[in-house]
């Protein structure tokens, strides 16, 4: 059972396929906040990878080293991608945020 705890797997896998949504529909060349074009495609993909990210919180027990793990694992695939550091500061937050609200709202 304690194993169980620090098994993540099915996190690790989860962040990488996180990221490769990231780069497929953002590349890191594109990241631009002061084009109106890539305001709007940042807020459609966040959009999609939000329910993603919230189906995958609703179907796991993600415990706190879980979670912490998660966005670890995302800032850092983000960052050899070669985002800028205000855009992975901002996403992870984003997802760490994300997971602790749809955690309180499972209950």
């Amino acid at each position: 059972m304690l194993l169980a705890w620090f098994d993540t797997a099915e996190v690790d896998r989860f962040a990488a396929s996180l990221v490769r949504e990231v780069t497929r529909r953002l590349p890191p060349s594109q990241v631009d906040s002061s084009s109106k074009k890539a305001v709007e495609r940042l807020s459609r993909m966040t959009d999609v990878l939000s329910d993603q990210l919230r189906a995958f919180a609703q179907s796991q027990r993600l415990n706190v080293y879980k979670r912490a793990r998660l966005g670890n694992r995302v800032k850092w695939q983000l960052k050899d991608a070669g985002y800028p550091e205000p855009f992975v500061d901002a996403f992870t937050t984003e997802v760490v945020t994300l997971l602790a609200v749809t955690r309180r709202a499972r209950g």
